[in-house]
């Protein structure tokens, strides 16, 4: 985890804390939503975002006036089946955060993603690293994804070998 930068010298204790504590806050709820892709939970995903006025921005997957237009995307992507299970299998890993704060109720972030995507309708797996920027806002007294921007660095599709084996897990 990147150290957190000086506190200025005006800073007190309490609200050097504050601030450590609210940034843990920040990087729960990013683990939560990347948590959520995974696990193919809508709700949970839903919950990671302002009720209204999110900015969201996903790239090739589009731009979303709505969180809940972005939640039916999820949706159709992640909770497509076939016989045997899920469609998609997403691993998704944030790393690197970088965690600014614009006041006690705002503050901007950036990660790396790290993801993985095996897509078995076509028989593929995906690797992919790209960028999150990020704005998180307190709603309700609780940090939430006001912002939600990705940008692909690099990304390599190949097809799955001959004869591959995928077990999904009870859980999914």
């Amino acid at each position: 985890m990147p150290s957190e930068p000086a506190a200025p010298p005006s800073s007190s204790l309490a609200e050097r804390v504050a601030r450590l504590e609210a940034r843990q806050e920040i990087e729960e709820l990013k683990y939560r939503y990347l948590r959520a892709c995974d696990q193919k939970d809508p709700e949970a995903f839903r919950a990671c975002f302002i009720r209204e006025g999110a900015d969201i921005d996903y790239g090739e997957l589009g731009t979303f006036a709505t969180v809940d237009d972005l939640v039916t995307l999820f949706e159709r992507i992640a909770l497509a089946r076939h016989n045997e299970g899920h469609l998609v299998l997403d691993m998704h890993h944030g790393v690197h955060p970088e965690i600014t704060f614009l006041s006690s109720t705002e503050a901007t972030g950036r990660w790396t993603l790290r993801f993985r995507q095996l897509n078995l309708a076509e028989e593929t797996e995906r690797v992919l690293c790209g960028d999150y920027d990020d704005r998180y806002v307190v709603e309700d007294g609780a940090w939430r994804l006001a912002k939600h921007h990705f940008r692909s660095l690099w990304s390599l599709t190949r097809p799955l070998p001959k004869g591959y084996v995928v077990d999904e897990g009870a859980h999914l």
